[in-house]
């Protein structure tokens, strides 16, 4: 049976709120001592909360680049959408966050968001060309991710040749592991980005045990679209190296915007390195390396909704790394998936919401 979109709309959106309650009944803290630290948080919530309307905004800008990029490549009278035109920033900062929200609410990351982008950016730019800007706006998120984790690791020496952190065999030896892995990445994004991912992914899936076949079918009977489609992802970096370069800025910005939201957290717990400019700019430099360790800590074992204790024990590990308490660890991850769970329930909102 061939699903329609409404069906497919419910669909993701009933998912959504079925993985919501599940986590809600699941949640590890009871309900008292989740009380208690939202009042501890207080009127910190509104900006923890509200920084996601710029992350989000970030995050739409950078995938609206790539898709205004594919759409000047298009031959004129070629726009294979319902309403003929580039869709608007409202409509690509919606589905980001709903996205986002299906994401963060279904195991394996990209399992429910990036399907659900690409069939409702069909109907503005295409198929072809939704699948490949959504897969190269996926691409540009982890891409990112890359770099801040590399970028951090210079930030960490920094601070650790000035006397803040501490720098032992040990320590020395994750770094080393850290860059390798970085630059591993780096390599095989490059690829990626010159050739396209859409036909190796298909035949990288076909050498799953039971997925064989599948993938043969598949290649047969979409061959020429995929190539297309990587075509497309490799014309981003070739041609508009403006557009790539905007986008990763920006995905990569958001990373840091998104370190306020644990800035925030350490100085309502009065965590400020001495307080002034230069503690709140050392306080800043805390939370970039917090977010980073948490986020390569999450994204190595990614496959568990909303990484389920994967998150929490990263930040407590990584906040503890920092020689602050773990008390702090655990609240700040407490107040994070309470984030989470709100921009989730948008997320699910926007769903019913047309535009």
């Amino acid at each position: 049976m061939k699903w329609t979109k409404q069906q497919l709309n419910n669909f993701f959106f009933f998912l959504g709120v079925a993985v919501v309650v599940v986590m809600l009944v699941t949640f590890d803290v009871s309900f008292v001592e989740l009380w208690q630290h939202l009042c501890h948080a207080g009127y910190w919530l509104i900006p923890i909360i509200g920084i996601w309307i710029v992350i989000y905004g970030m995050n739409a800008l950078a995938w609206q680049c790539i898709v205004r990029s594919q759409l000047r490549s298009m031959a004129p009278g070629r726009l294979a959408g319902a309403q003929g035109k580039e869709p608007s920033f409202w409509r690509i900062y919606r589905l980001t966050i709903t996205g986002y929200a299906l994401n963060y609410a279904t195991p394996v990351g990209g399992l429910g968001g990036e399907p659900y982008r690409i069939m409702e950016l069909s109907n503005d730019i295409g198929k072809e060309h939704a699948t490949s800007s959504v897969i190269l706006y996926a691409m540009m998120h982890m891409f990112a991710h890359f770099w801040l984790w590399f970028s951090s690791l210079f930030l960490y020496l920094g601070l650790a040749l000035v006397g803040d952190l501490p720098l032992t065999p040990a320590i020395g030896v994750l770094l080393c592991l850290a860059a390798a892995l970085c630059l591993t990445a780096f390599y095989f994004f490059s690829k990626g980005y010159r050739k396209g991912l859409a036909v190796k992914t298909i035949r990288i899936l076909g050498k799953v045990p039971g997925l064989r076949a599948w993938s043969s079918r598949f290649l047969e009977r979409h061959d020429q679209t995929l190539h297309k489609i990587d075509q497309q992802i490799a014309a981003l970096h070739k041609q508009d190296k403006r557009s790539f370069y905007a986008s990763l800025l920006l995905e990569y910005g958001s990373r840091i915007v998104q370190s306020l939201e644990i800035m925030f957290m350490l100085l309502l717990f009065g965590v400020d390195c001495g307080g002034g400019f230069s503690g709140m700019m050392l306080t800043f430099a805390h939370s970039i390396l917090i977010l980073s360790f948490t986020t390569l800590f999450a994204n190595l074992i990614g496959f568990l909704p909303m990484q389920l204790g994967v998150q929490e024990g990263g930040f407590v590990l990584s906040i503890a790394a920092l020689g602050l308490s773990a008390a702090l660890g655990i609240f700040v991850s407490i107040i994070c998936r309470v984030r989470e769970m709100i921009w989730i329930v948008i997320g699910l909102l926007l769903m019913k919401i047309k535009s």
